[in-house]
């Protein structure tokens, strides 16, 4: 009777036996995957914490806040003129309130590079952290109606 591979003649099977070889090697991969830690997703929240101080000035919206530019540079604060260092001021509240108001800023496409950019800095030194764009389909026709013609 011949068995898998053999020959009746008596030489020996040329031919490993690679079954106790995958055995092993799944058993490996179980006990790898078994030994992977558990990835777990967080998504960390900063919950509110009550608060027992003075209530903000009313030239503050403890909801959001508009900063602008217009075409003449000047820097309006909810549509009211103020300076940098009023910005800062005002920045400075915003940040103590809980929660932070949103602060909307939309320069005028006309305005100077110069004044958008020390506004940012201010912006960025006072690390607020609800901060966003507005207005920023008026770029578009501004940029198409500025293009010379093709």
């Amino acid at each position: 009777m011949a068995m898998s591979g053999g020959n009746d003649d008596g030489e020996p099977m040329m031919e490993m036996n690679t079954t106790p070889l995958i055995d092993v090697l799944l058993v490996l991969l179980i006990m790898f995957i078994i030994t992977i830690p558990v990835q777990t997703h967080a998504v960390k929240i900063d919950l509110p914490v009550s608060d027992n101080s003075d209530p903000p000035p009313d030239f503050v919206d403890p909801v959001k806040n508009r900063l602008g530019i217009t075409a003449t540079n000047q820097i309006t604060w909810n549509e009211s003129p103020v300076s940098l260092n009023q910005i800062k001021q005002y920045l400075a509240q915003t940040k103590s309130m809980v929660p932070e108001p949103e602060l909307q800023f939309q320069p005028d496409p006309l305005s100077a590079y110069l004044t958008t950019d020390q506004t940012l800095a201010v912006i960025k030194d006072s690390g607020v952290t609800k901060f966003g764009f507005v207005g920023n389909e008026q770029y578009g026709s501004f940029n198409k109606a500025s293009r010379p013609p093709n």
